[in-house]
């Protein structure tokens, strides 16, 4: 059959599976939007604010889902402001395919209105990108780009399509999506009797998991690995809910603002088994001290991550559900009575803990964990906020803490919790924010409003740049350069003035009383907190440091 390049954008949508984009309209991209409206009952479109907001939104509704998001933007400043969203789903290993339009293909090149080379600048931070000048290569290229974001380790990847090509017509012959097989081409005997071989010698094993378990989907593996092994567990950021937090054996998260007892453990185990993990500077604080008792065995399906930030002494390469099984069929039950005994003694002996009285970011998160009985995805933005979401909230499932780890972008979390809402209408969505991300894309309370969606905002209000001033405070002389927010928004008003609902809390009975309200509402909420300006986040490892040199207030 005959279709425009348009209708080949919407039926390979439909091939996909695709029930959702997020995006907003203009010139270039007008063909597409049409034939999306008269598809709006199979597509749901969701009109955001901001392009960035649609960008976030299509990775929130990825993270939670494990599904590929959709975001769509038209030429020029459209295309860039999907950018910073591109580089945080790329950074944590995101699915998403984002589909642009541009100029039409005799305009390319000439300074055109709103032209721009979205796939130039898109390059390092896709896994792929393309730019479709031939109507006969559009179905194929959209397919092409969903099995690149979905294979492997995920990440997005750019359809940039010039206007007169959705305009054009050519033959389309439609097709069944098969169920992508997982990675197991690349694990070996060799390398799974190594690891065997590995864990078998330890007497102080420590495992350490991140985003690629969750990313596979294999906690229950996972949880059987760890028992037979019986190993202590710690995770990073992106790791949370792989391992259930409630867990005797888990210790809380490694790294910079991790548990003392993680960061000890890790620093005095003689096999540290990397389970989905990259070794982010923010986990190994000094890289030369880093487990440096341990030997590292490395489970990861992208042969890039071995020995990258740290030299391993054994890997196995592939998806990490299929390694975690292949091991569990042959590995015997371990005993590290005694280890498990020493690193419990730690958990008593450091336990995370923040003043008894007041209103805290720790007390919010426990709070919000009381009520929510553990069940809500929390979404956060990126700063002090976000650290007490991560210690404070523990997370007992796979996909239900949705923030930016690698790229670390303020401004996140609100768009990435209307996706995540979307996505999961039946499930309680919380964004964690502070003010001084709130106001970056606060604009986006009104795309929630218009789509009826019952998330909670919560902003963490401590009138300045919370954790840029914690690092002004320890390593700056006090000397708190552009961070102090003294300026006079209020956003019970602005939260009012967008549909929302507003409340304010100075006191723990306060914002008791509103979440519970909130809990109970229908639509979006914003609950605007007031904490002290100089509470941190602690421990805390100092940079260039060891993590087996973290601190807290009471060893200053």
């Amino acid at each position: 059959m005959q279709l425009t390049g348009a209708q080949i954008v919407i039926e390979c949508l439909k091939e996909q599976g695709v029930d959702t984009v997020f995006g907003y309209p203009g010139g270039a991209i007008l063909n597409v939007y049409d034939e999306l409206y008269k598809h709006r009952h199979e597509i749901k479109h969701v009109l955001t604010s901001h392009e960035q907001g649609a960008s976030h939104a299509a990775d929130g509704y990825a993270r939670s889902t494990g599904k590929v998001g959709v975001c769509l933007a038209t030429s020029g400043p459209g295309a860039t402001n999907l950018v910073t969203g591109i580089a945080t789903a790329y950074m944590d290993s995101v699915p998403m395919v984002a589909i642009t339009c541009n100029v039409t293909v005799p305009l390319l090149g000439k300074d055109s209105f709103q032209e721009i080379d979205i796939a130039g600048i898109t390059t390092p931070i896709t896994k792929h990108n393309f730019i479709v000048k031939e109507i006969d290569k559009l179905a194929d290229t959209i397919r092409r780009a969903f099995r690149i974001a979905r294979r492997g380790r995920p990440g997005p990847v750019l359809v940039d399509i010039p206007k007169d090509v959705t305009a054009s017509q050519t033959e389309f012959h439609p097709i069944t999506i098969k169920q992508e097989m997982r990675c197991c081409e690349k694990i070996t005997e060799e390398a799974l009797e190594q690891a065997l071989d590995m864990i078998r010698k330890s007497q102080k094993p420590y495992l350490f998991v991140g985003g690629g378990a969750v990313i596979s989907e294999a906690s229950e593996e996972l949880l059987k690995f760890v028992e037979k092994v019986q190993t202590p567990v710690t995770d990073s950021l992106m790791g949370k809910g792989a391992f259930d937090g409630n867990h005797r054996l888990y210790t809380g998260m490694l790294g910079m603002h991790g548990t003392k007892t993680s960061n000890y453990g890790v620093s005095e185990c003689d096999l540290l088994i990397a389970v989905g993990v990259r070794f982010s500077d923010r986990v190994t604080g000094n890289a030369k001290k880093f487990a440096q008792h341990a030997k590292i065995l490395q489970f990861d399906i992208d042969p890039a991550e071995i020995n990258k930030n740290i030299v391993t002494d054994a890997h196995v390469i592939g998806d990490i559900k299929e390694i975690l099984m292949r091991l569990n069929q042959r590995l015997e039950q371990q005993n590290h009575e005694e280890w498990i005994k020493k690193i419990m003694n730690y958990k008593e002996t450091y336990p995370l803990n923040y003043p008894e009285k007041g209103l805290s970011g720790p007390y919010l998160i426990e709070e919000i964990y009381r009520q929510t009985k553990g069940d809500a995805i929390m979404v956060t933005e990126v700063g002090q906020h976000q650290m007490w979401a991560a210690q404070f909230y523990r997370y007992k499932k796979p996909r239900t803490l949705i923030t930016s780890g690698g790229l670390g972008t303020m401004g996140y979390g609100l768009g990435a919790a209307i996706g995540a809402q979307i996505a999961n209408p039946g499930k309680q969505i919380v964004n964690i924010a502070g003010d001084g991300c709130f106001r970056m894309n606060m604009n986006e309370i009104a795309t929630a409003v218009r789509q009826k969606l019952p998330l909670i905002q919560v902003v963490v209000n401590n009138h300045v740049l919370g954790m840029v001033r914690q690092w002004q405070t320890l390593f700056y002389e006090q000397h708190y350069s552009a961070t102090v927010l003294n300026d006079s928004v209020d956003f019970v008003k602005v939260a009012e003035a967008m549909g929302a609902k507003g409340y304010r809390a100075s006191t723990r009975e306060e914002f008791s009383e509103a979440f519970q309200k909130a809990l109970a509402g229908d639509m979006p909420v914003v609950i605007d907190c007031m904490i002290d300006s100089d509470d941190k986040v602690w421990p805390m490892v100092a940079p260039g440091a060891a993590i087996s040199e973290a601190f807290d207030e009471g060893d200053m």
